[in-house]
């Protein structure tokens, strides 16, 4: 059976089961299946589906990719330089157990409620794991092609640029695809309280608005999906031979 078709069973399932349990509660104690669907296609007619979806993607781009342009050659540079690791390891590890919802009141002082306030967020939330991943996929590179390099005259950056990247790849998508899960969680937290748009404020909004829990269920199923969807974007990448995958 195609994995596909497992995959569409399994929802098919969950679905079925979420509803029977809905209907021997005796009680509605959550929106059954068909309910949520009608919310979604309140959410879709209103035009707030897709705007709010386009808000929370929006910022997770940007925080994100900041998160990716400064954290992967940083990485790679302390991996590569043991002094800078030994001078900037400690700060990163320090931060790193902190959680990134922590910085909720910091970013809203700093920056207000809006935008740049999730966008800080969402960077703060990638930008650490991110860099330690690149610093141990540069550790992990065989000194075989590091000495090669040297022998051809390549400078310590031009080795990091020439050498370390491309071999380190594959575990940085691995990184990468972490550190997206994060953001995606982080943002949907940080519109709850430091914005008033996106999914996370659709729900918190649907809440306070006259117990919508219908409509609190649609956004956490269009969270659920987009997370899956952006997850398997990246498990694509992982599994491309260009990036060092194998596909199954």
């Amino acid at each position: 059976m195609p994995l596909w078709l497992v995959s569409a069973v399994a929802v098919l399932l969950a679905i079925i089961g979420w509803d029977l349990a809905v209907r021997s509660a005796g009680r509605t104690v959550i929106p059954g299946p068909i309910a949520v669907a009608q919310a979604l296609g309140e959410l879709a007619e209103s035009g707030l589906l897709v705007r709010y979806t386009i808000a929370s993607l929006f910022r997770v781009t940007w925080g994100f990719l900041l998160a990716v342009a400064l954290g992967i050659p940083l990485g790679l540079l302390l991996g590569w330089f043991r002094r800078g690791e030994r001078t900037a390891g400690p700060v990163l590890q320090f931060l790193r157990p902190i959680s990134p919802l922590a910085w909720i009141p910091l970013a809203i002082l700093w920056f207000g409620v809006g935008d740049l306030s999730a966008v800080f967020l969402i960077f703060v939330a990638s930008f650490l794991p991110i860099t330690v991943s690149a610093m141990q996929a540069a550790r992990n590179v065989h000194h075989v092609h590091v000495d090669a390099a040297r022998n051809f005259g390549l400078s310590g950056v031009a080795i990091v640029r020439r050498v370390l990247f491309p071999a380190a790849l594959p575990q940085l998508i691995v990184g990468i695809r972490l550190a997206l899960g994060v953001a995606w969680i982080v943002v949907v937290a940080a519109e709850m309280i430091a914005v008033n748009s996106g999914l996370g404020f659709l729900i918190v909004d649907a809440r306070n608005a006259g117990d919508r829990y219908d409509l609190v269920v649609a956004g956490m199923v269009t969270i659920g999906v987009i997370g899956l969807v952006l997850d398997n974007a990246i498990r694509g990448l992982e599994r491309a031979p260009a990036f060092g995958g194998r596909r199954t």
